[in-house]
């Protein structure tokens, strides 16, 4: 039995150019303390935060992939 749903990310979705490190880890941070003070019992905020966090870690795994040479 399967169900119809649109993912999170696709596996043809692309994540943008990522900024710098420091900028990732700069941004990532703020979302963290954005989140913060979500209520974790309301559904509408779980899920904004998942997805914000879910960008911000793929740009910052991006990041550090660029920073390596890694991926080109």
């Amino acid at each position: 039995m399967s169900t119809a749903y649109d993912p999170l990310h696709g596996p043809d979705d692309t994540t943008p150019e990522p900024a710098s490190l420091d900028i990732e880890i700069a941004v990532t941070r703020r979302i963290l303390d954005e989140t913060a003070a979500l209520n974790i019992h309301d559904h509408m905020d779980m899920l904004k935060a998942a997805v914000a966090l879910d960008c911000r870690v793929r740009g910052l795994l991006a990041a550090l992939d660029a920073e390596r040479g890694e991926g080109q």
